[in-house]
């Protein structure tokens, strides 16, 4: 499912996911467009049967409290949302889908990887999602050379993402007016569950402008590296991403790690820290993890107390070409809302 509006640039978008879908059968794309924007509906057509383009029928304001006029916007893409996955899982009865936005470029293993991942969702109820963005993929952050490395994540991550019908049964009934990314982060949507995430994006945004007028692109959006090659995920064995599987052998990696202090880190020469040996830095509350965050060039803002990318509050990258988690203490007993 594609998400379009007033971008005619949504062409880049269709040009990779046409390009890198293994099966028009097993991938039929559906595009649902907003905003009635004419040049946009053109583009669209001009992929003819190879897309099937449906239209959002309500473009009318939506009323919004007289403080969130100037999020008008964020109400017609929650409205736009809530008709498209709709029309997905009610009308053509889809049992899955994969929802892209019209800025989004895709990597060549993107379906790949969203074909192998579907089985986990199917079988494990705590996870929810699958995405195709790391929060902190900027290309210093993470290890391209080990893009088949797959993560559960705590936070939604969105930017392209795979869900079920069953997860739309349950949210449809209860979805929000306006800013539904976020509300998908609050502890009543999430209920404990988790998305699996990748080392390395599978997708890009070229979207600048936007509704929120380029508010992270330019500090982090626009350096995130997309990955470049191709990673057989449906032959590799993906069951330790399940829950217990993959407490067994994440969290006590991370807290096998050494500590170190921030300061250790920093005078690290790059590269020269042996990459086999990942190290721990311990936050102990929102002000800590915040400062240590900014410090390293990580994404610091918190939804609903959940760190971005973060399991179990701990978040796991690359600094200098040493693998880092940023981590809460090892008694951490779970998050908490105020933290924002």
């Amino acid at each position: 499912l594609v998400l379009a509006c007033d971008r005619s640039s949504v062409r880049r978008c269709l040009d990779k996911i046409l390009r890198y879908r293994p099966s028009a059968r097993r991938f039929p794309v559906i595009v649902s467009q907003d905003c009635g924007h004419a040049e946009t509906a053109r583009v669209i057509a001009s992929y003819g049967a190879a897309v099937a383009h449906i239209r959002q029928p309500d473009l009318s304001e939506v009323p919004v409290p007289p403080e969130h006029r100037k999020f008008q916007g964020y109400y017609k893409i929650s409205r736009h949302y809530r008709w498209a996955l709709g029309q997905v899982f009610r009308t053509f009865r889809y049992r899955a889908a994969i929802v892209v936005e019209d800025d989004l470029e895709v990597a060549p293993d993107f379906f790949e990887y969203f074909q192998a991942v579907l089985p986990l969702l199917q079988r494990d109820p705590s996870l929810w999602c699958a995405s195709a963005w790391n929060d902190n993929g900027k290309e210093a952050m993470v290890d391209a050379g080990r893009a088949e490395l797959l993560y559960r994540t705590d936070f939604f991550p969105g930017l392209g993402w795979l869900l079920l019908a069953e997860l739309w049964d349950e949210l449809e009934p209860k979805w929000p007016a306006a800013f539904w990314d976020d509300w998908m982060r609050q502890p009543e949507q999430r209920r404990g569950r988790s998305c699996v995430r990748p080392e390395v994006s599978r997708t890009m945004t070229f979207g600048r402008k936007g509704v929120s007028h380029g508010q992270f692109f330019d500090q982090y959006l626009k350096f995130i590296k997309l990955n470049d090659r191709f990673v057989p995920f449906t032959r590799l064995d993906l069951s330790y991403l399940t829950k217990d599987e993959y407490e067994k052998f994440f969290l006590p990696q991370v807290y096998s790690a050494p500590e170190v202090q921030l300061e250790q880190l920093q005078k690290e020469p790059a590269g020269g820290g042996d990459a086999a040996a990942p190290v721990r830095l311990q936050y102990r509350g929102r002000d800590s993890f915040k400062a240590l965050a900014k410090a390293l060039g990580l994404m610091d803002d918190l939804k609903s107390g959940v760190p971005r990318a973060g399991y179990r509050g701990i978040v796991s990258f690359v600094c200098r070409g040493r693998r880092v988690f940023l981590a809460p203490p090892s008694d951490w007993t779970g998050y908490d809302p105020s933290w924002s």
